[in-house]
């Protein structure tokens, strides 16, 4: 059965608690198939991936996301871009080498996250936490804490699954306004959906998860939304670029290359503008000025 990249959302009836669990397999093998990133340069954008579509869904925002990590190790930047409507892309770059059994730290070095929110309407905001935690589920249990957002716990799980790249993760948060007591009904409940497995999230229907691990509870499941790569570069946005650079770079390019190759960093597509494009783009665009 082919387990198709969703987005599900949960509550559990008797507690102030609300829940997400995501599977997003495909959209991670479609963001790495352009790229030959390490193993542990893989894993961290697959956990970056999930974490990402889990935030999303608890912001509730119309707009863009973009989480990112930047340190002075070799992995200089990790980063994945989405939206409310869970599109997603994701990329690393590195300058240097990444050994097979490389930790976090290891690859970011000092280094801190910055989760960016720019909505289509109103303020752009944008987080900003250091990497202390030995894992990227732990920092982002830190920028839960010190942002003062409700009590969140985040669990996420990377590995293969037949053979293929494969990542999910769970999330679970207490709601406004919650009872007194729901912190000690949060850790009994984050203590429950600690015991589960990558290949239980790769593989198995969300209804059976759930059952699995919260039998003993009431839980409300909700229509699930879906999740995709979707790269948002185009001819017109890689044009608009080469018209904001100094014509004298533009030339300089053309007359040793004889063309302009721009290669998008996320999915690896060229666009190609020659001295013909390129008269055409300013041509459109002094029109546009009239």
């Amino acid at each position: 059965m082919i387990k198709h990249d969703q987005l599900h959302r949960f509550l559990f009836e008797r507690h102030s608690v609300r829940g997400e669990l995501v599977s997003v397999s495909e959209t991670y093998r479609q963001m790495l198939e352009n790229h030959h990133f390490p193993q542990p340069v893989q894993q961290l954008l697959g956990e970056l991936l999930v974490a990402t579509s889990l935030l999303t869904a608890t912001l509730k925002f119309n707009g863009d996301i973009t989480v990112q990590i930047q340190g002075d190790g070799p992995v200089k930047l990790a980063v994945i871009n989405g939206n409310n409507q869970q599109q997603m892309r994701g990329t690393a770059r590195i300058d240097g080498d990444v050994a097979a059994a490389s930790s976090l730290r290891d690859m970011v070095g000092n280094g801190y996250m910055v989760i960016t929110i720019t909505p289509t309407e109103g303020e752009r905001y944008q987080g900003v936490v250091a990497l202390e935690g030995e894992t990227l589920a732990e920092c982002l249990d830190t920028y839960f804490r010190q942002s003062e957002q409700l009590p969140t716990r985040l669990f996420i799980r990377t590995g293969k699954q037949d053979g293929k790249m494969a990542a999910g993760g769970m999330l679970l948060q207490i709601l406004p306004g919650a009872q007194t007591g729901s912190e000690d009904m949060l850790d009994h409940l984050v203590q429950l959906t600690t015991t589960i497995k990558g290949e239980e999230l790769f593989a198995l229907d969300v209804k059976e998860i759930l059952h699995r691990l919260y039998h003993e509870e009431d839980v409300t499941l909700y229509e699930p939304q879906q999740v995709a790569f979707r790269c948002t570069c185009s001819y017109q946005r890689c044009a608009d670029t080469l018209m904001t650079l100094p014509e004298a770079d533009v030339q300089d390019i053309l007359h040793q290359d004889g063309k302009i190759d721009m290669e998008c960093e996320f999915c690896g597509t060229h666009y190609v503008f020659d001295e013909t494009a390129l008269s055409e783009i300013k041509t459109a665009k002094k029109e546009q000025l009239h």
